[in-house]
């Protein structure tokens, strides 16, 4: 009998076998109950406190990963099991801010049941959408996705006695680096001021410095520009570039994205044509995907999302229609922009469907925050859903049971959405103060930046701004000519080689991809965070692509290629990264937890 369907000595002969149903009630009772939770936790502080929060998969992923650490290295698809419905939870969990944008805007809140069942069907029709993109951003693109990678590599480290001893120095210094970094940040004022983020110095490390830098360039010309868009009225005076550079961001995304889909559209046809007479291989089985039927489970979340809202909450259904459609748009570019730069932007997302709402006729602020809200859930669970995938990609996790385990995340996350979400607001009272229209005082500590966001942007449709729409073009025509470019360079024989053949060509490639004509999808991170931020995160990509440099010449020079042992994805770099990212992710649920039971206690 095989050593991965029968236990065998010590802790293992205790736990239930490899794919039985008593192995998945195990693995899902320790996500729902205790992992999820935890992650919730944590997001919800997060979001409620900052404005943001670090999607759970990696420190889901260490904790799940000592659960299933007796069953060896098959013990990593059960840890991803566990980490992929632990990280819905904390997702949706983040959203209680929707509930906190209703008390800012005055709006009679819905009966508790009411908003669990429609943030229940739309985390259902998010995830269903982003298993849709996977085949693209996944498989075709096959982005770095970093927080993917790093709990990759953090599952495959710690079930695998091997691969521990060789990287568990670096994966441990890399948390408690974040761990310390990351406690600081939120605890200590003076270094608060200072944007410091280990996660995001962690980010970098593992995307590296063509794709960190051409983000900082970006931010620095829009604060090089800042004088210039306050002059013609697209910003005032004192607010950061990123109120309008968030909106020329997104359309460079969609700019490049429209340029990558026709091009992944026109090889489809040319691959059908091909394979009319050809026998077309059967996909691995952990690949396997009936997509018959993910089709249909989209149509009735969709749907069901619709009847919800129009005949529970009440809302138009003309604008729950066009916000479901935007979901189909949204997360495929939310997700390319995660695969690129780890920063999932739903918040830019939730913003842009308000303006187009508005511009299709909304007027309602109230109606505008319940059908962009049908966005904003999706992209972070749809933007989960890919994430996990890429994890799941790296590990050969099968895709159909990741996605049964995220469902029921969804359907948990849901309810503690709601209930997180009050409990927060009654244990301090400051949260349900509106900060857009009034100085809140004590409200130091809980700047909910994305509830400020959100509630400017609704009650803003009041009074449309039409050089909105005309950022938003300049960001398209931008990302799209960008990307045509980069692609015909790219495709250019003569550059090809004289960037592979010499020194000056491969500083030149470096200078294109980092600089000079950069990919709209690294640099429109630029514009959807700020400056300090972008320090941390060039400054962890440089690092990284500095120390791979200097040890591939020492390699070279020591006519040596050791590490084959170990994948080719976990470098010293990667795992340091993922490490901080994870030591960050476990410094907010520390602050998180501490803060809600002082309260509570």
């Amino acid at each position: 009998m095989s050593t991965t369907s029968s236990p065998a000595n010590g802790a293992k002969r205790f736990l239930p076998r490899i794919g039985s149903p008593a192995y998945h009630v195990m693995l899902a009772g320790v996500a729902i109950f205790i992992l999820g939770p935890l992650g919730g936790i944590s997001a919800a502080f997060m979001n409620f406190s900052i404005g943001f929060f670090i999607g759970g998969q990696v420190l889901a992923g260490i904790l799940g990963s000592v659960v299933t650490l007796p069953y060896g290295p098959e013990g990593k698809h059960g840890a991803n099991y566990m980490q992929t419905m632990a990280a819905s939870v904390a997702g949706m969990c983040g959203m209680g801010v929707i509930v906190q944008s209703m008390v800012w805007l005055g709006l009679p809140e819905p009966a508790t049941w009411k908003l669990i069942l429609y943030f229940m069907c739309i985390g259902m029709f998010g995830v269903g959408v982003g298993m849709l993109y996977t085949p693209i951003v996944v498989d075709k693109m096959q982005l770095a996705f970093p927080s993917g990678l790093a709990v990759a590599n953090i599952l495959r480290a710690l079930t695998d006695k091997k691969l521990l001893k060789r990287s568990i120095a670096k994966l441990g210094g890399g948390m408690l680096g974040g761990y310390l970094g990351g406690l600081a940040a939120l605890k200590i004022t003076a270094i608060e001021a200072l944007g410091v983020s280990t996660s995001t110095f962690g980010a970098g490390m593992i995307v590296g410095a063509r794709i960190a830098i051409p983000a900082l360039v970006v931010g620095l010309i829009g604060e090089w520009m800042k004088p210039y868009f306050i002059s013609i009225g697209w910003l005032e005076t004192g607010a950061p570039f990123r109120k309008i550079g968030f909106i020329i961001a997104l359309g460079m995304i969609l700019g490049a994205a429209i340029v990558d889909i026709g091009l992944i559209l026109i090889q489809a046809v040319r691959r059908l044509r091909s394979q009319r007479d050809e026998v077309v291989a059967a996909p691995e089985d952990w690949k396997r995907v009936n997509n018959v039927r993910l089709v249909l489970w989209i149509i009735f979340w969709g749907a069901g999302l619709v009847i919800v809202g129009s005949e529970v909450l009440h809302q138009p259904v003309f604008f729950l229609v066009v916000a479901v459609l935007l979901c189909l748009l949204f997360v495929l570019v939310n997700g390319i922009s995660i695969g690129i730069s780890d920063s999932n932007p739903i918040s830019s997302a939730f913003v842009m469907t308000v303006f187009i709402l508005a511009s299709l006729g909304l007027k309602d602020p109230g109606i505008g925050l319940m059908c962009a809200a049908i966005v904003l859930i999706a992209c972070s669970e749809g933007g989960d859903m890919q994430q996990d995938r890429s994890t799941g990609w790296r590990l050969g996790t099968n895709r159909v049971m990741q996605f049964r385990y995220q469902v029921i995340g969804i359907a948990m996350g849901a309810v503690l959405a709601v209930g997180l979400a009050k409990i927060f607001m009654s244990a301090y009272p400051v949260l349900r103060a509106d900060q857009f229209s009034q100085h809140v005082a004590g409200a130091q500590q809980w700047q909910s930046a994305m509830t400020y966001k959100f509630v400017g942007a609704l009650k803003g449709i009041t009074n449309p701004k039409a050089h909105v729409m005309t950022a938003l073009q300049i960001g398209i025509a931008l990302g799209l000519v960008t990307e045509i470019i980069r692609k015909l360079l790219k495709r250019n024989q003569r550059y090809r080689q004289f960037a592979d053949s010499s020194r000056s060509g491969r500083v030149t490639d470096f200078l294109v991809d980092a600089v000079i004509l950069p990919s709209p999808y690294a640099s429109s991170f630029g514009g959807f965070v700020e400056l300090n931020t972008l320090y941390w995160w060039g400054g962890g990509g440089v690092l990284a692509s500095v120390f791979d440099t200097v040890q591939a010449r020492r390699q070279a020079s020591a006519n040596n290629s050791a590490g084959g042992e170990i994948p080719s994805d976990m470098s010293t770099m990667s795992l340091v990264g993922g490490g901080l990212i994870a030591g960050d992710s476990l410094a907010a649920l520390s602050v998180g937890i501490y803060g809600l039971l002082r309260t509570l206690l």
